[in-house]
This record gives structure tokens, C-alpha cells and sequence, in this order.
């Protein structure tokens, strides 16, 4: 979740002048910018991930709320509800079905180049990433720019991101991430809404009662 979690801060993004212009290291400054501006913001995703191990392909549908510093919301809706929380100090990762929540400690600091923190407005796109232009992933808008965003320090949960930007306006309408394991996680978004005054209370999250808790260990 945290690697493809992470990358759609870029759906902060809005207008910016002669984005068809620009080049790679540019078109991340610019975005970077914007991204500084945000205070929150919400949208409807589409997530597909394909490939992996077994081969498979999955697609899921559901609502994001981001606000800085620290704190996001998944709330997948379809075909299977499920919920990642981020209250700024802890992970909470719920499946209903399952019957189990999951607790993990929100990264430390020197882990800010991560997806997840950088979603909530830790990291920076110039600073702990290489960008370049590569072509558009297939299914994306016609005149799309892709902007390859590839970690400078090495991490856990991928090797690199692709953000697509439409040209005109510098609005995110995709991004992708490709894990350890071969599978790519696609996410498209709609209906952003940004600094709209997201409340705290909407990261708040209370474990439902007949669930089992499982505390992750820490990572080292």
C-alpha cells in the first residue's frame, strides 16, 4: 500500500504555465511547488494491479484523504472493503472480512523519501528523487507527459514511480509503481477536491469490537 500509497500526492497538482515545455528536472520543481501548497485534498481512485508472483490482476475502487503532516486514508470500496489509516504516529490496516487489524509504527524521519510519508507531505521530489521523461504507460490520456521519478536512496517497497501529467494543467491522471515481485499498481484518480479543510477526526481510527489486533515489528 505504502508504494503505490505515497505517489498520488502528485494529485495536489494543478495549473502551471507552459507545462508541454518543460523538462524533466523543471516539470519536478514544479510539481514540488504546488505539492508545498497543499495543505490536504481528496479524490476518488482506481487502482489496478497486475502481474506479481501468481500473475494476477485486480481492480479496486475508493476514496483517499490526505492531510499534512502524517495523516491519509484508504478507503477501498469495491469489490472488497477494506481500510489503511494513518493517524500520524500509527498504521492501521483493516480488512472486514478477515476480522483483523494490523498496527505498525509510521516510518521514522530519516525515512521520509518513502511513498507514504511523502503523500503526507514529508520528502520532496527534487530533493530525494531523480526525475526523467520517459513515454506514457499504455492507456493513458493521448498527450500525456510522464515524468520516471527514480529514489535516490534504495527502498523496501520499490525502485521507481511514473507519474502522468496533463500538459495543460499539470493535473496528475495517473501514476504507477512496479514492485520487488514484478507487479505494477496503477492508479487513476477523479473528483480531487484540494485544501477543503479536511478535519483530524477523519484519520482517527477505532478498532471495531471481535477483531483480532496484530502489532507488525518494527522495521530496522
Amino acid at each position: 500500500m505504502r508504494a503505490a500509497a505515497a505517489c498520488v500526492a502528485a494529485v495536489w497538482l494543478a495549473a502551471a504555465p507552459r507545462a508541454a515545455d518543460l523538462a524533466a528536472p523543471e516539470l519536478a520543481a514544479a510539481l514540488q511547488k504546488k505539492i508545498d501548497a497543499v495543505r490536504d485534498f481528496s479524490t476518488d481512485f482506481t487502482h489496478t494491479y497486475e502481474g506479481g508472483v501468481l500473475r494476477k490482476q485486480i481492480t479496486e475502487r475508493g476514496r483517499l484523504l490526505v492531510k499534512k503532516p502524517g495523516k491519509m486514508r484508504w478507503d477501498y470500496t469495491d469489490p472488497e472493503k477494506k481500510s489503511f489509516v494513518s493517524d500520524g504516529v500509527k498504521l492501521y490496516s483493516y480488512i472486514p472480512a478477515d476480522k483483523q487489524v494490523t498496527v505498525s509504527s509510521v516510518p521514522r524521519e530519516d525515512e521520509a523519501s518513502t511513498p507514504a510519508l511523502f503523500l503526507a507531505g514529508k520528502g520532496s521530489l527534487t530533493k530525494d528523487f531523480t526525475a526523467s521523461l520517459v513515454p506514457p504507460p499504455a492507456g493513458m490520456p493521448a498527450g500525456a507527459r510522464a515524468l520516471k521519478l527514480v529514489p535516490k536512496a534504495r527502498q523496501r517497497d520499490y525502485d521507481w514511480l511514473t507519474l502522468v501529467v496533463d500538459p495543460a494543467t499539470l493535473a496528475i491522471r495517473g501514476l504507477q509503481t512496479t514492485d520487488a515481485q514484478g507487479g505494477t499498481s496503477s492508479f487513476s484518480f477523479a473528483n480531487l477536491k484540494e485544501n477543503v479543510g479536511v478535519t483530524d477526526n477523519e484519520f482517527v481510527f477505532k478498532i471495531p469490537r471481535g477483531v483480532d489486533v496484530v502489532t507488525a515489528p518494527a522495521r530496522p
